[in-house]
């Protein structure tokens, strides 16, 4: 499961977070996004090595960029706030404020379990589990459902995913410190938020994508989340009620590696392409603060 495990967290260092930083309004993110390489490099390095000092270094050196992030992701709040004349963000704003915020307990759980400490009495097999979650659960399951809400027509079920996707995440988070049953309530709010973003994405998305492969990178991504969701809800029910349930190894192979491809690679491939469909110029456009244009009335094929 080790091997496995540490591959998951690879991409979504290496991959997921870079990629997301990208579609994210670039104002008030630029230094992290520019540092982040730098700092992923080491982080995905860590597991692969012997806990020790090393490890915990490396580890370190990612935890001092998402701490980084996190505090972008409070002067983007502050920044809010102040242009919008409210006390509260739009749930679009509360979904990429969730995934800004979640590498760094991603990160958190990475350098204790890299040193050996069991962080508020967690197993270190429970803290390695929580790199690869925060990484997509966290911030990839968070950033897609604000995009989604950006995007989408279907505004109820758009921006009950927005705000559902970080809820569960929240209560999923808060589960480790209660019990198995507040972290079974996590994964049903976390389950029906990442559906609803499924759903939009499958009924709304996929229909009005460009071109035929960005369409099925997003059927793609809808598809898995109902298998690998149920998946959740099944080990959380099993957590909480002592039936039967998938181990943590064959979780990791199943659910983990399922969202991490099928779900937040396909997912973020696709809204990529998306992107660059409607930059004005080379440089990369931001989705999360400006509408997706209208939808061509018939698809049209790659050349």
């Amino acid at each position: 499961m080790a091997v496995l495990v540490n591959l998951i967290v690879a991409l979504g260092m290496l991959y997921a977070v870079p990629a997301g930083l990208r579609l994210i309004d670039p104002a008030g993110l630029g230094t992290p996004a520019r540092l982040w390489p730098w700092a992923a490099v080491p982080g995905a390095l860590s597991p692969w090595l012997p806990r020790g000092s090393a490890a915990t270094a490396l580890a370190a050196l990612y935890a001092a960029a998402a701490l980084v992030l996190l505090c972008a992701a409070g002067t983007r709040l502050r920044r809010l706030v102040r242009s919008g004349g409210t006390s509260s963000p739009g749930p679009s704003e509360v979904a990429v404020l969730t995934a800004l915020a979640s590498p760094s307990v991603a990160a958190t759980a990475l350098v204790a379990e890299r040193a050996g400490y069991r962080l508020f009495g967690f197993d270190l097999d429970v803290l390695a589990l929580a790199v690869p979650h925060f990484h997509f659960a966290g911030f990839t399951a968070a950033l897609v459902a604000g995009l989604v809400c950006r995007s989408a027509a279907t505004g109820r079920q758009a921006r009950w995913a927005a705000y559902s996707v970080p809820a569960g995440t929240l209560l999923v988070l808060l589960g480790y410190f209660v019990d198995d049953w507040a972290e079974l309530l996590g994964a049903v709010v976390l389950t029906g938020g990442m559906w609803t973003v499924a759903l939009v994405t499958w009924r709304e998305l996929r229909p009005a994508a460009r071109d035929r492969v960005t369409g099925t990178l997003l059927a793609t991504s809808a598809a898995v989340l109902i298998a690998t969701m149920l998946l959740a809800l099944w080990w959380a029910a099993g957590e909480a009620t002592g039936v039967v349930h998938p181990t943590l190894t064959w979780m990791a192979a199943t659910h983990g590696l399922g969202n991490a491809l099928g779900f937040a690679l396909c997912s973020l491939l696709a809204w990529r392409r998306m992107a660059d469909d409607r930059a004005p110029s080379p440089r990369p456009a931001a989705l999360l603060t400006r509408p997706l244009p209208p939808a061509a009335p018939t698809r049209t094929e790659t050349p």
